[in-house]
C-alpha cells in the first residue's frame, strides 16, 4: 500500500502522528468552546466534542495502539496506561451526556473531564506519539493515517465504556453502533430544533 502526500505537503504531514496531533488540537479547541457557551449551543458543542473524542479514541484503540505495542520500547505498558485513561474518559462522557449542560454539576464534571483529556493528550503525545515518530517506519505511519481515516467513518460516536480493544470494538459492531449513533443524533437534532 503506497501513501502519497497531497500536493504541497511533505509525507510527514500525512503520517498518523501528525493526524492524531491535529485531532488533539481540535479537541482542545472544543474543550474550551463548550464552557464558553450556554443552552442549546453548549449542548451542540458538547455533542461535537464527544463525537470527536469517541471517534479519535476508537480509532486509536483499533489501529494505533496495536502498532505502538510492537514498535516502541515498553509499548505494552504505555498502551495499557492510555487505555485506563481512555476508559475513564468514556465513563465521564456517559455521565455528562445525562446532565443538563447549564447545571453546576455539568460544569464541575466537565472541568474535571477537560483536565483529564488534556493530561491524557499530553501523555499520549510525549510517551506514545513521539516514540512512534522516532521509531516507526515512515511508510507504515502514512498507511496508519489512511487506516485511521477509514476507521473513523465506521467508529461509534457515543461512549461505549468497557470496549478498549480492536476485538471488543469489532464484536460490539462499531459499524452498527455508528449507524445507530448517527440516527439517534439526527433525531436529537430535530427535537432540539423544535
Amino acid at each position: 500500500m503506497s501513501a502519497h502526500p497531497t500536493p504541497g505537503q511533505t509525507s510527514e504531514h500525512n503520517d498518523v502522528v501528525f493526524l492524531l496531533e491535529e485531532q488533539h488540537q481540535t479537541i482542545r479547541l472544543l474543550l474550551a468552546k463548550v464552557l464558553d457557551e450556554t443552552g442549546t449551543e453548549r449542548r451542540k458543542s458538547f455533542r461535537d466534542l464527544m463525537e470527536r473524542l469517541i471517534v479519535h479514541e476508537t480509532t486509536e484503540e483499533e489501529i494505533v495502539h496495536r502498532y505502538a505495542r510492537h514498535t516502541i520500547v515498553n509499548g505494552e505498558q504505555l498502551v495499557a496506561d492510555r487505555l485506563v485513561e481512555e476508559e475513564s474518559l468514556k465513563q465521564a462522557l456517559v455521565h455528562l451526556e445525562l446532565l443538563d449542560p447549564d447545571s453546576p454539576e455539568f460544569v464541575d464534571a466537565f472541568e474535571q473531564l477537560r483536565q483529564e483529556v488534556l493530561a491524557h493528550d499530553d501523555a499520549e503525545e510525549a510517551r506514545e506519539f513521539a516514540p512512534l515518530k522516532e521509531r516507526g517506519d515512515p511508510a507504515e505511519l502514512q498507511a496508519l493515517a489512511q487506516a485511521v481515516r477509514a476507521a473513523a467513518a465506521l467508529a461509534p460516536m457515543h461512549p461505549r465504556p468497557g470496549l478498549t480493544s480492536a476485538k471488543e470494538n469489532i464484536l460490539a459492531g462499531p459499524a452498527t453502533a455508528a449507524v445507530y449513533d448517527r440516527a439517534r443524533d439526527a433525531i436529537r437534532k430535530i427535537v432540539d430544533e423544535l
